[in-house]
């Protein structure tokens, strides 16, 4: 049986929630830490998920490395890998990647909408690309083994991660923009691109990023998720719900407002729905993922190929992208050999 593991979520953490996780025989997630906290906010939510770690350590721990997927299954526990979803959490500090990587950080979003110090985002009316810190900061974080993500970023600025970086990219949650045409998602030139330089694409359960939104149904997401292999590849998908369980809608309001504006940014949504989308009804919480397996097959993916979307495919780019990158040789090591 394959690996389960979702690519991305926010939830308003529970023991229901690490439960449900058990249940649902997750054995890994990419939990967001950072949407625009500085990085001393940063370091105090670490610290409320160490007392999580304390409290349940028969339920999660903290993931660093693949091996901690393998860990979780062995265990019956669930690997909990941080991530950030905005750069916010290094401020305008580039040493703080190493830092923030040394205290469990795997996966940072060079941009949440927004222009940053280092990309522009999905909602900005120009994309001018990565910026000058942008390119810095890639290349320590390749450097370091911390994953460049674009989920929120513009297509020029992650058509500019993609030849930058000198390792794979994800995009962590989100769906190919010729199936639902949602900001968030992205081209299929894009996508093709990512899958040509090996990099990795979590698709998104979340109804704004849906066709039919809340009323998508199993079969027309899976139908997507075969048409995303085929852009991508059959390694470099797998799911990134981006399922944000039990969160009140003042956090949706956090999400896209931050601390940049004084009004209400609807963002995806409208006036009118302000808050948290109502979920498809095939997909409430960690319990309901194990269930999507079906829905692949059905959409005419084989069996490797599903349990690799299923989570054997972010195992792997786990392995490849979590560790430090080995230093170029110097003069003298040249002169050695």
């Amino acid at each position: 049986m394959s690996f389960i593991i979702d690519g991305l979520q926010y939830a308003n953490w529970s023991e229901k929630i690490f439960r449900q996780m058990r249940d649902g025989g997750l054995d890994a997630v990419h939990v967001t830490i950072t949407y625009h906290e500085t990085f001393r906010e940063t370091v105090l939510i670490i610290e409320k998920w160490n007392r999580w770690f304390e409290q349940y350590p028969v339920l999660i721990f903290p993931g660093r490395t693949a091996a901690d997927v393998q860990l979780a299954r062995d265990t019956g526990r669930t690997a909990i890998f941080f991530g950030s979803q905005n750069p916010s959490c290094i401020e305008d500090d580039i040493g703080l990647v190493e830092i923030m990587h040394t205290l469990g950080l795997r996966f940072m979003q060079l941009t949440y909408n927004n222009q940053s110090l280092l990309a522009s985002g999905c909602y900005e009316d120009e994309d001018t690309g990565l910026t000058r810190m942008g390119r810095a900061v890639v290349a320590e974080m390749n450097r370091v083994g911390l994953v460049v993500d674009m989920s929120h970023s513009g297509e020029r600025s992650t058509f500019e991660a993609i030849e930058h970086s000198t390792r794979p990219i994800t995009i962590s949650h989100a769906n190919p923009a010729s199936w639902h045409a949602a900001l968030r998602n992205k081209s299929d030139d894009l996508l093709r691109a990512l899958g040509e330089s090996s990099g990795f694409l979590g698709l998104s359960v979340y109804p704004h990023h849906l066709k039919d939104g809340s009323g998508c149904t199993l079969q027309s997401w899976c139908d997507m998720a075969a048409r995303a292999v085929e852009l991508v590849g059959p390694k470099g998908v797998g799911i990134g719900t981006d399922l944000c369980q039990d969160q009140p809608d003042s956090i949706v309001e956090w999400m896209r407002v931050g601390r940049w504006t004084k009004t209400i940014d609807y963002g995806e949504g409208n006036a009118a729905n302000a808050g948290f989308p109502a979920m498809p009804d095939w997909f409430h919480d960690n319990r309901d993922l194990a269930g999507l397996r079906a829905g692949l097959r059905a959409a005419g993916l084989d069996e490797a190929t599903t349990d690799g979307v299923m989570g054997n495919n972010w195992h792997a780019f786990f392995e490849k992208s979590f560790g430090a990158q080995a230093a170029p040789p110097t003069k003298s090591d040249r002169a050695a050999e």
